[in-house]
């Protein structure tokens, strides 16, 4: 109690007040074309690489579509999805600049989400963490993430998404979309308006369910969202509370081998119980797998991923004076998952129902609670700004075993079970945060500002065994990140009115995960008993150097970077192999990236506007990746790293005369490797994602209403979306490791929207 009241004393004392760059709000229906054309803004100002994605763009976009695809339009934004929302979680993936997704940051109106990686032991994904319709600013930071960014995982860059605030006016928002796959979509908004006192709020709800588009399944969710502004004095106190629930069976993982075989199309069969026993059946009992199929992998009954969250927080933000500001927020979260896999490598017991095949599942919960604090003080030319994050975080995670009918399985995959009848282990994990920064914003001359500064970074990672098995399932232990001073220098030159040159270098490195599906608690006790004390985490020094262009109808940014990554972790064996010992995490070397990205818009005529991007990177491993024993586990050095494409085309053509909209948008990528030495790999492709819309321009029923259409891969192109969704391999000759999604194909949906 006492250590809580000293850390609740410090978390008084060291607040802020972030940056307003880029807390802007979208215009209304009613604003002119031009603003509405104002979809991404390129950092003026900033001393590094940054761009936000407004909410005009998140309107654009199809109803319910993941914020995540929305800034995939970005320079040096590598995105995947297997739907055409970017919502299900397995398949997304998002990389850039050669950083996968656990190696960035993501926060939330400050809140920390993790590295919103599946099965996140940390935070939770976007797409569960606030609907799509409130939020407002995206802010994406390519390679230099801003040190008051409550993230332990960004290597590279981070996103930073911010919610609406509440209107002044009473009124809200309800909206319905249908398209294709069976898919509705419907949400609405209620908003207080100013009350007595000066507070505002708004509460909101959006119900989604669609078929998926090959194979049989669902994927359905309900958000509930809630947020109030409070003038306290001169400043505010906002709180917001987000609920989500979310289900949604799983798309086959495929390999390229299945592909040529059988096609995209090829998914779990969750509509043929009988061809999935006997499957299982035919395995178990060592005969042939039933045509066409070849393995008991090439397709599975059903899985399905299930995700139940609450999150919230309270944050007052308060001028002391003219010159000091705080900023304080406590925030909590609690998630139950569940990921399921129907597995025909082990059967149900005949007291639990006598199948073939068993559902296996991972279940987590997730109790997040933590503090977010700083304080702001202007002298002369200096904005000095100090602050400190703090979280404990209580991770559970286990391995069970439920059981399926002889004649019908009796279970979905795709809701929370109960009566397992195997737990093969349980761990109770804890992790402990403490960060703390301070920098400094100089305007040394009219024309040149510099920001410098530092973080601290303390992460303390410890995994206790609940239950076990056999000896193999124990691990318990303590490791920990420690690193006293990550540094970061910046500066932006005004060479004129409309043209300026930033550069920047940082310093980061990423915390231990505590899990026993990924981390350093990945392993045996013997595992983790031989890496604990020599294990360091990954590192990254990273040099930018750009310029913007800001002119009436032209805005343009072109950036360099060099970013050296040290002290890889990757699973290899641990000692000689006659020790048969397990494989742990072990350093296996560097990675250097380098790379160049533009992206500018031109509004070459009234109401039109043409937006475009490219980005070169080239990511390679600086050395051979070696087992414990020091022998060769994969000839690496000088390899392409995995996915990460070196070419990355973006383009888009928008109108917008306050009453008829539109824009079409294409993304073209290179070809990306999935395995360590480059033998196995996807090749580029393009796809075409078109939307059209009306404003209805009367007033009674038709005042603020739109309707609105999407097509989603326009030209139907045939493609390998996501990669490594089930990790990446060393070598694939053969092209049969299971680790590629399918693109989905042309979709089609139709919405309509109403402000009242």
């Amino acid at each position: 109690m006492l250590k809580n009241r000293l850390l609740a004393g410090v978390s008084l004392l060291i607040l802020s007040v972030s940056s307003a760059a880029f807390a802007q709000t979208a215009p209304d229906a009613a604003a002119d074309a031009d603003a509405m054309q104002e979809i991404v803004v390129f950092g003026r100002g900033e001393t590094r690489q940054v761009q936000a994605i407004t909410p005009t763009d998140m309107q654009i976009a199809v109803p319910g579509a993941s914020p995540i695809k929305v800034i995939a339009k970005l320079p040096g934004v590598n995105y995947q999805a297997a739907d055409p929302y970017g919502a299900y979680e397995w398949a997304v993936r998002i990389s850039v600049r050669g950083f996968n997704q656990n190696q960035l940051g993501f926060t939330l109106d400050d809140i920390p989400l993790g590295d919103m990686s599946y099965a996140n032991d940390n935070g939770l994904h976007i797409s569960r963490a606030i609907s799509s319709e409130n939020l407002g600013v995206t802010q994406m930071a390519q390679g230099t993430g801003a040190l008051d960014t409550a993230s332990t995982s960004n290597l590279g860059g981070t996103l930073k998404f911010t919610s609406v605030d509440p209107d002044t006016t009473a009124g809200g928002l309800a909206s319905v979309a249908y398209g294709s796959n069976a898919t509705v979509r419907a949400f609405g908004r209620i908003e207080s308006g100013e009350i007595d006192g000066g507070g505002r709020g708004y509460i909101s709800y959006d119900y989604q369910h669609g078929n998926k588009w090959k194979g049989s399944g669902e994927q359905w969710q309900q958000q509930a969202n809630g947020k109030f502004v409070q003038p306290v004095g001169e400043g505010t106190l906002t709180t917001m509370v987000n609920y989500s629930d979310r289900h949604e069976n799983d798309y086959q993982d495929l390999s390229l081998a299945l592909i040529g075989k059988f096609g995209y199309k090829l998914d779990n069969i969750s509509d043929n119980y009988t061809l999935a026993k006997a499957i299982a059946t035919a395995y178990q009992s060592g005969k042939a797998i039933p045509a066409p199929y070849s393995t008991p992998d090439d397709v599975y009954y059903d899985g399905a991923g299930n995700r139940q969250d609450i999150i919230g927080s309270t944050k007052l933000e308060y001028p002391i004076n003219d010159r000091l500001s705080l900023k304080a927020m406590v925030y909590g979260h609690h998630d139950k998952g569940m990921g399921t896999w129907d597995t025909p490598y082990v059967a149900t017991p005949a007291a639990f129902g006598g199948s073939p095949i068993a559902m296996r599942t991972t279940e987590y919960t997730v109790s997040r609670i933590g503090t977010v604090d700083s304080l702001t003080y202007t002298l002369d030319k200096h904005t000095i700004e100090g602050g400190i994050w703090f979280e404990n975080n209580d991770f559970d995670q286990a391995r069970r075993f439920y059981g399926l009918g002889i004649n019908s399985p009796g279970r979905t995959a795709d809701e929370f079970q109960d009566n397992p009848f195997f737990t093969q282990w349980q761990y109770a994990f804890n992790t402990k945060t403490y960060v703390f920064h301070l920098q400094d914003t100089w305007q040394l001359l009219d024309a040149l500002k510099i920001n410098y500064g530092f973080k601290s970074i303390k992460v303390d990672n410890e995994s206790n065994t609940e239950h076990y098995t056999s000896a193999s399932d124990i691990i318990n232990g303590s490791i920990d990140t420690s690193k006293g001073f990550l540094p970061q220098i910046g500066f932006n030159y005004q060479l004129n009115d409309n043209s300026e040159v930033f550069g920047d270098y940082a310093k980061n490195a990423r915390a231990f995960v505590s899990s026993h599906t990924d981390g350093p608690f990945s392993t045996t006790q013997a595992g983790f008993n031989a890496i604990k004390d020599k294990l360091k985490p990954e590192t990254s020094d990273a040099f930018e150097l750009g310029y913007r262009a800001h002119v009436d109808t032209f805005e343009a940014v072109a950036a360099a970077y060099y970013v050296s990554f040290h002290d890889r972790l990757l699973a290899t064996t641990v000692g000689s192999g006659i020790q048969g010992n397990p494989s742990a995490l072990s350093n296996v070397g560097g990675v250097t990236s380098k790379g160049v990205e533009l992206a500018g818009t031109w509004k070459f005529v009234k109401n039109w506007s043409l937006y475009g991007s490219y980005s070169y990177n080239k990511s390679t491993y600086d050395d051979d990746t070696l087992n414990g024993d020091g022998s060769l586990y994969a000839a690496t050095k000088g390899k392409t790293t995995v996915d990460s494409p070196k070419n990355m085309v973006k383009a888009e053509l928008s109108f917008d005369n306050g009453m008829l909209f539109g824009a079409i948008s294409g993304n073209y990528m290179s070809e990306r490797y999935y395995t360590y030495i480059d033998d196995g790999k996807v090749p580029g492709y393009m796809t075409v994602d078109l939307t059209f819309g009306y404003r209805f321009q009367g007033g009674g029923w038709q005042r603020d209403l739109e309707i609105q259409g999407n097509v989603t891969n326009l030209f139907d192109r045939h493609y390998v979306s996501s990669i490594g969704t089930n990790g990446y391999t060393v070598s694939d000759p053969t092209g049969t490791f299971q680790t590629l999604q399918a693109g989905a194909p042309t979709a089609l949906f139709v919405s309509v929207r109403k402000k009242f």
